[in-house]
């Protein structure tokens, strides 16, 4: 099976072929591109050194299984479009797509049943819409969702490398101020994207309008607060969610939370610490007031959970059901 990386010497690029090699997706052939900034840099596959390639428009129009990409909305728009018009399946990593009727935003354990028969470019969720979601589809499958009030606490990684050479350059001692709009070590920023006509920050709009498409549901009223916090790896989540059915008591939601695919509910307290590295969706805290409403802390690893497993989980799906590779 023939599979191309674009965006593959950046944070998420290289826990793509991490994920690849660890979920043992039966890789033939791999091809790696990034800016001609990036070109000729080697990265390793299975034991191989592969030697990173220069974008480029014809690369697109060769014939591949999976093309994956985690190189920013520009970067998508122009070369993503190329290879799906040249018949290859995209999995895209940026917010590019992602709101786009007739293109698929999927997180596999919800609704990976759009992948059957498709074929194109296939959306990856915003990073933190993916562990909200992943903690709550069940919960709304059985109750129902009316609100979601969520704070997140998100880690610089999600801004990729330079997020994360930017906090180490501060914890060394340099005044490097260029990635975050105010200095992050030792504080906490509340805001993550450019602000929008609503007051709300793009970053934010994005859970707002996500989670209605993944979720299938446009009437769930989502309340974000999107904020930066000086964690390396791992995004947490304060999350209030409102019901439209009751539930009996709190031990009846945490079967429900649990029976998630890929989310673990747990009495212990779980930090962006415990979690680096993970694959999984934690979940502790769960409490209530009510049998109409809870809260509950989430934490999962946003360069892994948030983007590089989910986009080789749709991948994977992808292959399952379309009989690709076997």
């Amino acid at each position: 099976m023939k599979v191309g990386i674009v965006g593959a010497t950046g944070e998420v690029g290289r826990a793509m072929i991490k994920v690849l090699e660890e979920m043992d997706i039966p890789v033939d052939e791999l091809r790696l591109f990034a800016s001609k900034r990036s070109a000729g840099k080697t990265l390793e596959f299975k034991g191989k050194e592969y030697v990173v390639e220069e974008l480029k428009e014809g690369h697109m129009k060769e014939k591949y299984d999976y093309i994956l990409f985690s190189a920013g909305a520009e970067v998508s728009k122009k070369f993503a479009t190329i290879a799906a018009k040249s018949g290859n399946i995209v999995i895209d990593n940026s917010s590019a797509f992602r709101l786009e009727k007739d293109i698929p935003l999927v997180v596999p354990e919800i609704n990976g049943y759009l992948l059957r028969g498709y074929k194109g470019i296939v959306a990856n969720p915003n990073c933190s819409t993916i562990q909200m979601v992943l903690s709550l589809y069940k919960v709304h499958r059985v109750y129902g969702i009316k609100e979601i009030v969520v704070s997140t606490y998100q880690a610089v990684s999600g801004a990729g490398h330079k997020g994360v050479v930017e906090l180490q350059s501060q914890m060394d001692g340099e005044d490097v101020i260029s990635v975050f709009p105010k200095r992050i070590l030792g504080n906490v920023i509340p805001l993550i994207g450019p602000i929008k006509e609503n007051l709300y920050t793009q970053e934010e709009m994005k859970m707002v309008n996500e989670t209605r498409k993944i979720l299938n549901d446009p009437s769930i009223m989502v309340y974000p607060t999107a904020v930066r916090v000086p964690v390396f790896y791992g995004h947490s989540e304060s999350i209030f969610v409102k019901l439209v059915k009751p539930f009996k008591n709190l031990e009846e939601l945490k079967i429900v939370l649990s029976s998630s695919e890929d989310v673990v509910v747990t009495d212990d307290i779980v930090t962006p610490l415990d979690i680096e590295g993970s694959d999984l969706t934690y979940i502790c805290r769960v409490r209530a007031f009510d049998n109409t409403s809870f809260s509950f802390w989430n934490v999962a690893d946003n360069i892994r959970v948030g983007a590089a497993t989910n986009a080789v989980r749709i991948l994977k799906k992808h292959m399952e059901l379309n009989g690709v590779g076997s």
